[in-house]
């Protein structure tokens, strides 16, 4: 194989899931880690310094909506009080990039996963085209 061009990550090549069930009408999906920083100087020092003290990881799913996936999810919170939460795992598999070909697929899981932001459960536009949810969440740990 000739190494002529640069074959970087196709986005559309990956998969998501949620619980272990894949999101079939997944449209996009980012898992992001925010470093929680210190940033300070003493007498003397001309630029100050910066260190790592904790961590948030936040992100969003996109999908089409083709189940009542979070119209149930809605509904068991309502009558068990119990907050649901997920393990979500993203893999990017572009077998034609050379990421896949030197490290294999990319995958991240984010565990203790919950929702945040709204949960739209209808959405009417006259304007529109179809209807796509955009979940966001916030993970207490990640799964390299």
């Amino acid at each position: 194989m000739s190494d002529y061009n640069k074959k970087p990550i196709v986005l559309t090549e990956g998969k998501v899931f949620i619980d272990g069930e894949e999101i079939f009408d997944c449209v996009k999906c980012e898992i992001k880690f925010t470093p929680e920083t210190y940033t300070g100087k003493v007498l003397g020092e001309r630029s100050p310094s910066t260190r790592w003290k904790g961590f948030t990881i936040t992100g969003t799913i996109t999908r089409r909506r083709s189940t009542p996936f979070l119209k149930e999810i809605v509904q068991r919170y309502q009558k068990d009080g119990v907050e649901p939460e997920f393990t979500i795992q993203g893999v990017m598999d572009d077998k034609g990039s050379n990421y896949y070909r030197d490290y294999g697929s990319d995958t991240i899981t984010a565990v203790g996963c919950i929702f945040t932001g709204d949960i739209i459960l209808t959405s009417l536009d006259s304007s529109g085209d179809v209807v796509d949810d955009s979940i966001s969440f916030n993970a207490k740990d990640i799964i390299v």
